[in-house]
């Protein structure tokens, strides 16, 4: 019987080393966070364009106004009720295609499911009130907005909350929350909780020196999360090129 040398497997600190670097590089492969931030920056700053074509103003009678007094109210009507759930589903859609199809080339998996099925329930959510509210034509000025039932104040700071919280806060704001989650990426959440902060924020028009009449009047608000995507689509964009040359080697 003779005695053979066997190499060694490593030690298990070594092991455990190797295991986390192939850990690293398979998180590394599955990331793609910039893509639906691209996607969603362009879809906030289309808004502006839309409003601005869809701008209408109609003068109407202001209500409570006593007898033979002539008093004109403005009501503004702008957007298109299809664009946001429309936009957002279609954005969603792209998302999950980009994100199979990287996976396939690069012979990984890809845990974006939860982020996919996270904003699309979300938009439905979303649009469900909007549309209900819509469904017998724009309101009358002062007339309360009707929440499947809930006569609310259209003039309340609170319901004026309650429509930023149930509109891109919930339908981009949350979902980007969970891929920060799924992707296990600081950098995003912070842009996540940056942009809910931003959108949650009551943007008037006075700091651009726009009326509230202007056929811009969209522009404050989507302008400053619109970029803001825009830039996190960037810089996360960079971040990845260091990692696929490291480990194109």
């Amino acid at each position: 019987m003779t005695d053979a040398s066997v190499p060694s497997p490593g030690t298990p600190r070594e092991l455990l080393a190797g295991l986390d670097d192939l850990t690293r590089r398979v998180r590394a492969a599955q990331r793609g966070a910039w893509f639906p931030l691209l996607l969603l920056g362009v879809l906030t700053l289309g808004g502006i364009l839309v409003g601005r074509l869809t701008f209408e103003i109609q003068h109407v009678r202001c209500p409570g106004a006593p007898p033979g007094v002539a008093a004109d109210c403005a009501l503004v009507s702008q957007g298109a009720p299809l664009y946001w759930p429309l936009g957002l589903a279609l954005a969603y859609v792209a998302t999950a295609v980009f994100y199979i199809r990287r996976a396939r080339s690069r012979g990984v998996g890809t845990p974006v499911r939860p982020y996919i099925v996270t904003g699309i329930v979300l938009v439905g959510l979303g649009a469900a009130p909007a549309l209900w509210a819509l469904r017998d034509g724009m309101p009358e000025p002062g007339a309360s907005l009707d929440l499947w039932g809930l006569h609310l104040d259209p003039a309340s700071g609170a319901t004026r909350f309650l429509e930023r919280l149930a509109g891109s806060a919930t339908s981009v704001g949350v979902p980007l929350l969970v891929l920060a989650r799924v992707e296990r990426s600081r950098g995003l959440l912070l842009l996540a909780v940056t942009y809910l902060a931003v959108v949650l924020v009551p943007f008037g028009t006075g700091w651009a020196g726009i009326s509230a009449t202007s056929p811009w009047s969209a522009l404050p608000g989507l302008a400053v999360p619109g970029l803001l995507l825009l830039v996190g689509a960037l810089g996360l964009a960079l971040a990845e090129r260091p990692l696929r040359r490291r480990d194109a080697r």
